[in-house]
């Protein structure tokens, strides 16, 4: 299998680089376009994790790409980072995004490309009204990956394992009218990134929103007393708990169909991505060889619920009330999720309004996503 384009690029016509995020899955891209010879630059917000990969030059693979990528510039200056980087590889939380958006608009030029890895539902919005509220002026493309391109985890200081990399990621822009450039641009580095129809698919095809909140929330008890020792999807999984995933599935489905949009049902994307079949989502999770052997989280603090449930739940469920869709039961694991980690994430997801779409019909959404301006 063919993970990035192998040739070296190190012509004055290959792009630059900045990875901005030094987590799991940032290091992991930061280290593997550098093993394929890209000019890299890494920011991170905080210096702990960028200090071995200056000390070593790089950041070590392990896993499916075996090697060393070295790291042109690993800093916390971002004006330093960003300034030669024509593509800018946003891969933090999607809790990260606004505060990514609001620090990189003074430095942004015009001809610049940015990709949320991924923005989850409603990232690339958020991240496009923060640019125009804070007045940045640059001409750049704007784009959401609909999922991370890695599996991965850092082992060690300025070593990361990469146990796998997905085949095709569907990539849209806002405005979607330049999905194709930024498509073709990206291709040129990761031929994983296949075009997406615009960023209210690729958003609303978020099946780990169904996934994790909900599976996390119902096995609360079982994941504080056990710090996660049993099988996640195997066993946190019964006939009852994926009839709730089940209902969760079809109100994100009905908020797509109310803009205009054919989503994938989590059952069909197991077949599509596993091969995994099923009469019912829970024969299709029992199916799938690929769920086999994960742990649950090791507590209820975990990013099943501080990202997937403000940052995907939030918007799905913000969304269904705009359009007068009723999203009770997404509504009830929000509401759980919530009282469990003390925090509202009503008040901290991404709500209509932060997703710069407050006033608008279903045809100025949908307008807004292909053209970028109303």
């Amino acid at each position: 299998m063919v993970y990035i384009h192998e040739q070296r690029n190190q012509s004055a016509e290959a792009p630059r680089i900045c990875v901005l995020g030094a987590g799991h899955g940032g290091m992991a891209m930061a280290g593997h376009l550098g093993m394929a010879g890209y000019k890299v630059n890494l920011y991170n917000r905080s210096e702990e994790r960028l200090e071995p990969v200056r000390l070593m030059g790089g950041i070590e693979l392990s896993g499916v790409i075996e090697g060393f990528g070295p790291v042109e510039l690993a800093t916390t200056d971002l004006a330093a980072a960003l300034r030669e980087a024509e593509i800018l590889m946003v891969v933090v939380p999607a809790n990260g995004h606004a505060f990514i958006a609001e620090q990189v608009a003074p430095y942004l030029r015009d001809g610049q490309y940015i990709l949320l890895n991924p923005g989850r539902t409603g990232g690339a919005l958020e991240f496009r009204a923060i640019l125009k509220r804070v007045g940045c002026q640059a001409q750049v493309v704007l784009g959401e990956a609909q999922t991370l391109l890695y599996a991965s985890r850092n082992i060690n200081p300025a070593q990361v394992r990469i146990f796998g990399i997905k085949n095709n990621i569907p990539v849209a822009a806002l405005p979607g009218n330049r999905t194709a450039e930024l498509v073709a641009k990206l291709r040129t580095i990761f031929p994983q990134f296949v075009p997406g129809d615009n960023v209210l698919k690729t958003s609303l095809n978020n099946i780990g929103a169904i996934f994790h909140p909900a599976l996390t929330v119902l096995n609360a008890a079982r994941i504080e007393s056990t710090r996660g020792e049993f099988q996640f999807y195997m066993e946190g999984v019964t006939p009852s708990v994926a009839r709730v995933l089940e209902a969760l599935d079809a109100e994100r489905v009905a908020v797509a169909a109310a803009l205009g949009i054919r989503a994938m049902s989590a059952r069909e994307w197991l077949y599509m991505a596993y091969d995994a079949p099923g009469k019912t989502l829970f024969e299709a999770m029992r199916n799938n060889p690929g769920y086999k052997g994960i742990n649950a989280p090791s507590m209820v603090n975990h990013r099943y619920l501080w990202e997937d449930v403000s940052m995907s739940l939030v918007p799905i469920a913000a969304l269904g009330k705009h359009l007068k869709v009723a999203t009770p039961t997404i509504d009830n694991i929000i509401h759980l999720a919530s009282l469990m980690n003390q925090t509202d994430y009503w008040a901290e997801g991404r709500t209509i309004e932060r997703m710069g779409l407050a006033g608008l019909t279903v045809a100025e959404i949908r307008r807004l996503a292909l053209e970028g301006d109303l």
